[in-house]
């Protein structure tokens, strides 16, 4: 009797021991959709209608209105997560965020995750740019992000890369630099669709991305 008790309880704890790793897997695992789980700041860029313009400005919420085809300016500024200027139709967007790496470590302590919705086979790119304050120079970078809603479900991708840094061609090489460098002004998004519906942008704090260092010849 007691021989069976043991193994009884031995049974037991291994059933508790595998259920404690399944729950802490589940619990340290991403959400299915490519992003990561856990808390994060939505950003949606909706197009807006071909050949009209969304008739206000306005601050706060969680969407910046984009055209639904052609190009706009995002404008960048330093400071907690916010929408300063929600119309992007008839003039530049402003949106605040975090410096993701002031010492330019090439790794960001949050990052951001993209995917294309809306009605398929829209797309739309988005290029990081700033101006060089010690000499007055205007430098966007050398990778872009491209977005496409395809069929099917259109999963996240870490796009840190892309929106929290630029790859300046400076002199012949490849000069890594963070949103809001020292010695820079003027960062923006150059937001450029053709047809896409929603730009989904999801930023992680505390996430870290380590990125490409840069050092290559252009």
């Amino acid at each position: 009797m007691r021989r069976s008790l043991l193994l009884l309880a031995g049974v037991v704890s291994g059933l508790l021991l595998t259920i404690g790793v399944v729950a802490a897997s589940a619990g340290n695992g991403g959400s299915g959709n490519g992003a990561p789980s856990g808390p994060h700041y939505n950003l949606n860029l909706i197009g807006f209608a071909q050949g009209q313009t969304y008739p206000n400005n306005g601050s706060g919420g969680n969407v910046i209105h984009v055209p639904l085809w052609g190009n706009c300016q995002i404008d960048l500024t330093e400071g907690p997560f916010s929408v300063l200027n929600n119309n992007c139709t008839n003039g530049n967007a402003l949106f605040q965020l975090p410096n993701p790496d002031p010492l330019n470590t090439g790794t960001s302590s949050y990052s951001v995750f993209a995917a294309a919705r809306g009605k398929p086979l829209g797309s739309a790119t988005a290029n990081t740019c700033f101006t060089d304050t010690s000499t007055n120079t205007q430098y966007c970078s050398s990778i872009i992000l491209t977005l496409s809603r395809k069929f099917g479900q259109n999963s996240y991708d870490n796009v840190t890369k892309y929106l929290l840094y630029a790859y300046a061609c400076v002199n012949g090489t490849i000069k890594r630099v963070p949103l809001f460098s020292d010695q820079t002004s003027q960062w923006y998004w150059q937001y450029d669709n053709s047809g896409l519906r929603n730009a989904s942008l999801r930023f992680y704090p505390g996430a870290q991305t380590t990125v490409p260092s840069g050092g290559a010849s252009c």
